[in-house]
């Protein structure tokens, strides 16, 4: 995360008074992101954009949560993201509220082809891909696994500095769990209970909120 502040003529409340903070952000490139914390509207931009478009993507994506009219009462974990737009914004949520926002991904997306694996991320184009066979699982192991991806754009081994960023996330450990059940009984033939995907935790990887597209 690059920096936070609002550039002169931002607005710095929400139509209904609600606190407006502007997020400016050198990873991220070509998507702005708006979402609630603790009350507040959090709109994440390209650190790149001029005044003029800040001012711009606020207001649009200001527009957008008030559409939405959540004000942050949507809890994380309770929304399934269907879309990678959905899934992408999502991220954004996550990152903000477990590991700093420090965590800006240029691309979040589900894939059909990653069948050995639950998810994988490239820290050096920033992209994340989550299998698709995670979607009939719960929420909370879905989240686990998009930490686990957001992580690795911090720190890219397993180590003890990696699993400290996920120490924040409550259901670490059972969803590690969840996904080591689901691989044991994929690998003899049972019911999995949630899926036919195999591979461990450990082989996650290599490696209301809203976002928008920059044209």
């Amino acid at each position: 995360m690059a920096g936070a502040g609002n550039r002169s003529g931002t607005p710095l409340t929400t139509a209904d008074g609600a606190p407006v903070e502007v997020r400016r952000s050198a990873r991220r490139r070509r998507t702005v992101a708006a979402f609630w914390e603790n009350g507040t509207a959090v709109v994440a931009i390209p650190a790149h954009f001029s005044g003029a478009q800040e001012r711009e993507w606020v207001q649009r994506m200001l527009e957008k949560l008030r559409a939405q009219g959540s004000r942050g009462r949507k809890a994380v974990g309770k929304r399934r993201a269907g879309s990678d737009a959905e899934l992408a914004a999502h991220a954004s949520v996550l990152s903000a509220k477990y590991l700093g926002g420090r965590a800006v991904p240029t691309s979040v997306r589900w894939v059909t082809n990653q069948n050995s694996r639950w998810g994988s991320a490239t820290p050096s184009e920033g992209t994340i891909r989550l299998s698709h066979k995670l979607q009939p699982m719960p929420q909370w192991v879905i989240d686990y696994v998009l930490l686990h991806e957001l992580a690795h754009l911090l720190v890219a081994a397993h180590n003890a500095a990696f699993w400290r960023l996920l120490a924040a996330y409550p259901e670490t450990e059972r969803a590690k769990a969840f996904l080591e059940g689901v691989s044991f009984a994929t690998a003899r033939g049972l019911p999995a209970g949630a899926d036919d995907a195999g591979t461990t935790a450990d082989d996650v990887d290599d490696a209301s909120e809203l976002e928008g597209a920059v044209r």
